[in-house]
């Protein structure tokens, strides 16, 4: 099974750079992206333990050379699936497997996001991300560090009073925010599923016990009471207007739109979703495809709306993993955004967005040693995001590339 082969050889290195590790090391770069908008150039980063300790120059050869790539931190994605797959059968759930199988799946998923330069997760929600959580956090998987939700909040959930009873329940169960439902799907058209009530419950409850809150909401209706319920992150908003919009800011909501990845990834791998879900229908396919256009609409309106917090997220499902980066090309190449600002979403703010930007999120010392390099740079060419050739997570290398020369562009024949 590839997914087996993948554990056995990410845990190899895993023990081999833990210990190459042990010592304080140095990264010597020529361009580096400090995550908050800042350019560093012609220095060097040194890391003890799990901590960047240092910027500056420093004497003698570096345990790291990555000068001519450019370096930033270790990016974080605010929403994925990560236990979603497709199956021994090609298809997507899990059907015939075994608990086992399921976990060997949710493994491989999460080191091909690692190795693609995602060094923290935020996966809304099975019960299995706990398990992941935890063992990646002992150091024994070598995955981005987790954080998950659990099981969410629905209009199945019951009474104002059932969902109070639920989220603490849920935190109880250790669960690090509530992921709450407040209308249907894409696919299904977006329209809300939770009144003012039940979504005060959820967030008043969630805020009460200090807990963060993640909606999805497509409508601009349920967009709208999430953020007046004091609702964290409102994510998707594919239906929201720029009212909706100005009073996130108002109230200072975060928003987590989704654009380059889910819904073409849904539509690249629609044969393997088909049937397998009441919403993945020809219908619910053919929505998929009319969101595209209106998803970057969207997008490029709430580019326009100053002071908006826009987090990186991807809804990265079956399909997905590994290639979360897509989303920054559908947003500068596509959407619009600024390749600097779609860096800060995806580090120092989204760390802000999770409550942790005194740990991760920037190249600073003081916080985790969560660094990565492209070949190539995102600000003139969004599609270095694709060669991710380093990473490193808590201070240990988990991908080191060896960089082959580049050979300079010949005039071709006719064929």
């Amino acid at each position: 099974m590839r997914a087996a082969r993948l554990v056995v050889a990410a845990l190899v290195l895993a023990g081999s750079t833990a210990a190459a590790q042990e010592r304080p090391v140095t990264i010597k770069v020529g361009t580096a992206l400090d995550g908050k908008g800042g350019v560093l150039r012609n220095t060097t980063l040194t890391i003890s333990g799990s901590k960047i300790v240092g910027i500056g120059a420093q004497p003698g050869a570096a345990t790291y050379d990555l000068t001519g790539l450019t370096v930033m931190p270790g990016w974080i994605d605010t929403h994925v699936h990560i236990d979603w797959h497709f199956g021994l059968d090609g298809r997507f759930r899990s059907r015939g497997e075994t608990p086992e199988q399921q976990m060997a799946f949710t493994i491989e998923n999460a080191y091909v996001t690692l190795m693609g330069g995602f060094t923290t997760i935020q996966s809304v929600g099975s019960p299995i991300d706990k398990y992941l959580r935890d063992f990646v956090a002992r150091g024994v998987i070598p995955g981005p560090r987790v954080i998950t939700s659990l099981r969410p909040v629905t209009e199945r959930t019951g009474t104002p009073d059932e969902i109070r009873q639920f989220v603490r329940k849920v935190v109880a169960d250790g669960a690090d925010l509530v992921k709450i439902f407040a209308s249907k799907s894409s696919r299904e058209g977006g329209g809300r599923t939770l009144d003012d009530a039940q979504l005060e419950a959820a967030c008043g409850e969630a805020k009460a016990l200090g807990m963060r809150t993640l909606v999805h909401a497509h409508s601009d209706e349920s967009a709208r009471a999430s953020t007046l319920a004091g609702c964290t992150t409102i994510s998707h908003g594919s239906q929201v207007t720029d009212a909706t919009f100005r009073l996130m800011v108002e109230r200072g909501t975060y928003f987590e739109p989704n654009i380059g990845l889910v819904s073409q990834n849904y539509l690249e791998n629609k044969a393997r979703f088909l049937g397998t879900g009441s919403s993945y229908t020809e219908e619910g396919f053919a929505y998929t495809e009319k969101l595209i256009p209106m998803k970057f609409e969207m997008f490029k309106r709430a580019l326009q709306i100053k002071g908006l917090k826009m987090v990186f997220g991807t809804d990265g499902v079956a399909g997905a993993h590994g290639r979360n980066s897509e989303e920054f090309i559908g947003r500068v190449r596509d959407g619009g955004q600024k390749p600097m600002d779609a860096v800060i979403g995806a580090t120092s703010l989204a760390a802000e967005n999770l409550r942790l930007q005194d740990k991760i999120g920037a190249l600073a010392p003081g916080l985790e040693a969560d660094i990565i390099a492209v070949d190539g740079d995102p600000l003139t060419d969004i599609t270095a995001v694709r060669r991710v050739v380093f990473v490193m997570k808590g201070g240990k290398v988990y991908k080191n590339v060896p960089r082959a020369p580049r050979v300079a562009a010949t005039a071709t024949s006719q064929h």
